[in-house]
This record gives C-alpha cells, sequence and structure tokens, in this order.
C-alpha cells in the first residue's frame, strides 16, 4: 500500500487510503482509495500508479473508467485501487461503506 500511496502522492493525489477488508470481504484483501481534481488529474494518478507498479513486475488483472475519467477502477487482485474525482468518491463513499474495516490514511510527504 505505500508503494502505490508514493505513487498516487507522485501526482498530487488527495485523501489517499487504505482499507483493510480482509476477513471482511471475499472480493480482495484491500482498497486503496484517492482522488483528484479534475478527469485529467484523475487519469494521471491512475497512470501513474499502473506505470510505477508494471515497473516492478505488478500487472493489473483489469482496469476500468479511464476513458471517463471520474472514476479509475485498478484491480490487483488482492488490491483494487479506486482513483476518482471529488464528486464521485463523495456519492459513493466507500470508506462510510466499509466503515467497520481498518482504515489508513497517507498523507502527502
Amino acid at each position: 500500500m505505500n508503494r502505490i500511496a508514493a505513487l498516487a502522492h507522485s501526482k498530487k493525489a488527495e485523501g489517499v487510503v487504505s482499507i483493510d477488508l480482509r476477513g471482511l470481504s471475499p472480493a480482495c484483501d484491500f482498497f486503496v482509495i484517492c482522488e483528484g481534481t479534475s478527469d485529467v488529474h484523475v487519469r494521471a494518478i491512475a497512470d501513474a500508479i499502473e506505470d510505477g507498479l508494471l515497473e516492478s513486475g505488478e500487472k493489473a488483472w483489469h482496469l476500468e473508467g479511464r476513458e471517463g475519467g471520474r472514476w479509475v477502477l485498478l484491480d490487483y487482485i488482492n488490491v483494487v485501487v479506486h482513483v476518482f474525482d471529488g464528486e464521485t468518491r463523495d456519492y459513493y463513499q466507500l470508506e462510510r461503506l466499509w466503515g467497520d474495516a481498518k482504515i489508513q490514511r497517507y498523507e502527502d510527504e
């Protein structure tokens, strides 16, 4: 999660958090959530995460939402990364939905 947070912060992502879903969801172990300020910014953050992880040999199993730029999902099987614009993040409220999970916040360095 630290690597993903650092890659997101490299493009000035805001509100970077990870949600520990182990024992709560069979879908994956962690969500990493962050946001950008525009569709271009959301795509740039998603690209930085995808490219940075690819450099270390981690290829996304599934990607979606890049065209719209409001919510890009990068699925790495055990970790699913959600890059939102602010309005879409507020609407879906994933942190609140998983309120019983451990949430770690990553501050920009």
